[in-house]
């Protein structure tokens, strides 16, 4: 299914082949990333460990089969009187070959695991989704973040062609004697810290696209371009505000939850070791006996037997008063917990949709205001051109227009930010990707 969203390319990487490019939208990364994340693999194999586990715990239930072999030479025969004679009793070499087995009709552990295996199932499926969750999140943060180093890069790229452009205009004015130096120096100084940002855009880049690799599972070879669309990007910003939290959508409680049912079982099982365990068996014994070592398995002298096994625990010390008192006392530690998730969580809930407000209110001003930007420079530039505004009301114009569109992409990029961390607070991250 993956390879319908991602081109044959990225199977060829994968195999050895020569390093492809991939272009990937935010939701072709987080679909790879919540197949191939070493978290969410790591995740997985502990489910598929969890259910083995739980199968050996529950294999107590099913009959136990074993076989027996011993061999003895008895050096000194036992002698005993009988009468005025000494009779010795036995052979010189004996030997026997058991076999036996037994059925577990009831074992208060045995209870314990078959009641506790569809939460313990119920456990690690739950981390998994939270895995997931999380996979979602910090992928797409990450996705966000290497667009805003790539957009800034961008701008300050075409600010440099442009400032190119001034400063050549400057250093041609000079020469002709219209304006002093001071024009294109204060050009060539702007340009020097142009580059220098461009220098320094470029190498946080490569440092975002390798975490976002990263993240993702990413095969390193693979040079990855990330496609995007900003009529898209801004429309996803909305999100509903008036939606009350449900705290039952949170997985944390989720886990907590099944946590506490464990905790009953345990305070269960607990009370149940007062009851007896019970177990049927059945063995078939062949037993040897004989002087010469030669002859001991020339004649077999079988014996059988089937039977039931009670074991009742009488007294233990009261070891088992203080474990069930334990188990009690667990319970409601874990009450105290979830109810401190359920506060931490609502804390959570809050900050996010205050951070998500404020940050909304930044976009949509800075978004009027880079308008406003551009129009300034414009009307400043035109004004240049014509000789009526000095040099250094163009660079402050221009170093506004810069700021205002950097700062428009970085608030649009926390805004997104902010919305993930939003949802997750309210536990609406789809993972169904």
């Amino acid at each position: 299914m993956l390879g319908c969203l991602l081109s044959p390319t990225l199977l060829l990487a994968q195999n050895g082949a020569a390093p492809a490019k991939e272009n990937l939208t935010l939701e072709q990364c987080v679909a790879f990333a919540l197949k191939n994340r070493a978290a969410v693999e790591q995740s997985l194999l502990d489910e598929a460990i969890g259910e083995r586990e739980i199968n050996a715990n529950l294999s107590g239930w099913l009959p136990q089969v074993a076989a027996r072999y011993g061999g003895t030479h008895n050096i000194k025969l036992q002698q005993q009187p009988f009468g005025d004679q000494i009779v010795t009793l036995g052979q010189k070499y004996t030997s026997n070959v058991m076999l036996e087995a037994t059925q577990t009709l009831y074992s208060s552990e045995l209870l314990l695991a078959s009641k506790a295996a569809k939460f313990s199932r119920r456990q690690l499926d739950q981390q998994t989704l939270n895995t997931k969750i999380n996979t979602v999140v910090e992928v797409s943060k990450a996705f966000y973040d290497v667009l805003l180093t790539q957009e800034q890069l961008r701008i300050l790229e075409v600010n440099l062609q442009r400032q190119q452009k001034q400063y050549n205009d400057a250093k041609s004015r000079y020469d002709v004697g219209l304006v002093d130096k001071t024009d294109y120096q204060r050009a060539s100084i702007t340009l020097a810290n142009i580059r220098s940002s461009i220098k320094r855009a470029q190498e946080g880049t490569k440092a975002k696209v390798a975490y976002l690799k990263q993240l993702m599972g990413f095969p390193i070879e693979t040079e990855v371009q990330l496609e995007y669309d900003y009529t898209r990007m801004e429309q996803a910003v909305l999100v509903d505000t008036t939606r009350i939290i449900e705290f039952a959508n949170r997985v944390e409680l989720q886990q907590l939850q099944t946590q506490r049912e464990l905790l009953r079982l345990n305070t269960a099982y607990n009370k149940w070791s007062f009851l007896p365990t019970v177990s049927a068996f059945g063995n078939y014994n062949w037993l040897y006996f004989n002087n010469e070592l030669s002859d001991l398995y020339n004649q077999s002298y079988p014996t059988s037997a089937v039977g039931l096994q009670v074991s009742v625990p009488i007294f233990q010390g009261t070891r088992r008063v203080q474990n069930l008192r334990i188990a009690q006392l667990q319970e409601q530690r874990l009450d105290i917990e979830m109810e401190n998730t359920r506060k931490a969580i609502n804390t959570e809930y809050q900050s996010a949709l205050a951070n998500y407000k404020s940050d909304y209110t930044e976009w949509r001003t800075l978004q009027n205001n880079l308008q406003l930007a551009q129009e300034v420079y414009d009307i400043i530039k035109l004004q240049y051109d014509e000789g009526v505004k000095a040099y250094v009301d163009l660079v402050v114009a221009e170093s506004e227009l810069r700021a205002t569109q950097l700062n428009y992409y970085n608030a649009l990029y926390n805004l997104l930010a902010s919305k993930l961390d939003y949802q997750r607070a309210l536990g609406t991250i789809d993972i169904n990707r």
